[in-house]
């Protein structure tokens, strides 16, 4: 009976090694199947963006003394002692014996961050690191005794317990201009109409790293392998334990293979349930990025004919204006000294002025002109974003063994945008002449 409930319990802990293997599954595969944002391109939802860190007040890390938005430091002291204890060995003798024990005491830490941009190509976006799983950098790492200045200047004056008078200082940081992969919940900033990136309990992940993306989907590959194996090893062992109380004759052997084929059916299943997931979570993005295109083709249908209008009529207001002024002058030529007339012109002219007060054509051109390239820019941005996600959904239904999956549940092929499909649908913009 004892290894039986020892068999149960070791074939759960097997189960609890497969669920954190596909919880790491689940990681890599968003790692590997979002594509990486522009900042410029950041809709509301769970992007990756890539870029440099930059702040308008960086800190100063505490013992690397090197600009960062985030660093964390601490300071540990060895120590060492002799302990004594009495034992009783196999015959019942009892003795007396001496260990040595030593370790690490952290005797001070401390940590700052705050909101900074993430810079790429095409612009910055702010990153509220609050909540993030941060993977900063070693800046600082160095072991010291007392007669280093950097003991007591950087550490407390006091010591512990047993100390060996060695300390350890470390800091690790992400410093100013470093390079960052990032994975979060995008959402609007309450000062301006600009999206932030932020801890969002609905996410399912917010990294923040100074790995590479290959390296962090290699990372996360590491410990799914690492708890799958594990728990194959686990079970193997389950079903030994299990098998011993079998009749007489049986052999042991079967009860591992059984209990051995429940693991490997688990992994199918745990597999299924990921693969499918994935491909769902693929589709709903595929969804969303085509969204945000049609969000600004409409934003450009509304837009620009409405400000070309406001251009056409400014400058029709300015060409009354600068008729009034001709005007004007011809009077004072004409009439020389009498005031009466250039009074009157006068009159007219300052009527107009405060009817249409500051007129710059000039800069509502510039604005159209501006917001033409820019509205254009959005659609590139959200049509390049839509292209790379379906691309990547694509060829994630036609390669095995999620093709399977893909022809089993009926995940259907999305057709690309190419420039021609959005040309179609450009407002004509026809300003006064």
């Amino acid at each position: 009976m004892e290894f039986q409930i020892w068999g149960y319990l070791v074939f759960a802990l097997s189960l609890v090694a497969l669920v954190l293997a596909f919880r790491v599954m689940r990681r890599k595969r968003l790692v590997d199947d979002i594509p990486t944002s522009r900042t410029q391109e950041v809709f509301i939802g769970l992007v990756e963006l890539k870029g440099r860190a930059e702040s308008e007040n960086p800190f100063t890390g505490f013992l690397s003394a090197k600009k960062c938005v985030y660093y964390h430091y601490k300071v540990e002291e060895h120590w060492s002692r002799l302990v004594t204890e009495t034992y009783t060995d196999a015959k019942g003798h009892v003795g007396v014996r001496t260990r040595q024990e030593s370790g690490w005491t952290q005797v001070a830490s401390g940590k700052e961050m705050q909101p900074f941009y993430l810079k790429d190509e095409t612009g910055i976006i702010l990153i509220q690191p609050e909540g993030a799983d941060i993977q900063p950098q070693t800046l600082f790492d160095q072991t010291c005794g007392r007669s280093d200045p950097l003991y007591y200047a950087k550490g407390p004056q006091g010591s512990i317990a047993n100390s060996d008078h060695r300390r350890r200082f470390t800091e690790e940081a992400i410093p100013l201009h470093a390079e960052l992969y990032i994975m979060g919940q995008s959402r609007e900033r309450g000062d301006i109409v600009a999206p932030e990136i932020a801890k969002d309990k609905s996410a399912p992940m917010y990294v923040i790293s100074t790995r590479t993306e290959k390296q962090i989907s290699r990372s996360y590959s590491g410990w799914f392998w690492f708890w799958i194996i594990l728990g194959l090893l686990v079970s193997l062992g389950s079903g030994l334990l299990l098998s011993q109380q079998g009749a007489e004759g049986f052999n042991p052997g079967w009860g591992a293979v059984w209990w051995l084929g429940f693991y490997l059916f688990g992994w199918l299943l745990g597999w299924l349930w990921a693969g499918y997931n994935s491909l769902v979570g693929l589709r709903n993005r595929v969804c969303q990025g085509y969204a945000q295109v049609d969000i600004q083709l409409k934003r450009r249908f509304d837009l620009i004919p409405n400000l070309a209008k406001s251009v056409a009529g400014f400058s029709k207001h300015e060409h009354e204006l600068q008729e009034m002024l001709a005007e004007v002058r011809t009077i004072s030529k004409v009439n020389g000294q009498d005031t009466t007339d250039i009074r009157s012109a006068s009159a007219i002219l300052v009527f107009n002025m405060e009817k249409y007060p500051e007129l710059k054509a000039d800069t509502l051109f510039l604005k159209l002109q501006e917001e033409l390239a820019a509205t254009e820019s959005r659609i590139a941005l959200a049509r390049d974003y839509y292209n790379s996600i379906a691309t990547f959904y694509n060829t994630r239904r036609e390669i095995f063994p999620d093709r399977l999956l893909a022809g089993i549940f009926g995940f259907k092929e999305r057709v690309l945008i190419n420039a021609s499909d959005l040309e179609r649908t450009a407002p004509e913009v026809k300003l006064a002449e």
